[in-house]
């Protein structure tokens, strides 16, 4: 089984940052990669960043140069760095690993809010 807890979110005003973790235990050797999602109330879940083992990043265009993604595979943790903040940007974040894994305890996400 893999488990994931992501942390790191809270409350930040317009223009801030924030950095969330999110940390994979037990057999993660299934995973190939991670992607972040966020998702706000009323709206769709969306694709933030994605992250190989490798650690080759995706972004999306409209993100690309706000949201950075890195990760510590000793730690089995990535971290989605976010700047200049906007309240657009408020949602539930939350990481989903990519990979042949049979059983994914996934993680209740973090709440990121930025108030105008």
């Amino acid at each position: 089984q893999v488990q994931l807890l992501e942390s790191g979110g809270g409350l930040v005003q317009t223009g801030g940052s924030l950095r969330l973790s999110c940390v994979a235990s037990g057999d993660t050797t299934c995973i190939s990669a991670m992607n972040w999602y966020r998702q706000a109330p009323g709206k769709d879940r969306e694709l933030v960043g994605a992250i190989t083992n490798g650690g080759t990043t995706y972004y999306p265009h409209s993100l690309k140069g706000r949201f950075t993604i890195s990760r510590d595979a000793a730690k089995n943790t990535v971290w989605l760095q976010m700047t200049s903040l906007k309240p657009e940007d408020t949602a539930v974040y939350s990481c989903k690993p990519v990979g042949d894994c049979p059983v994914v305890n996934w993680g209740q996400g973090t709440q990121v809010t930025v108030s105008s």
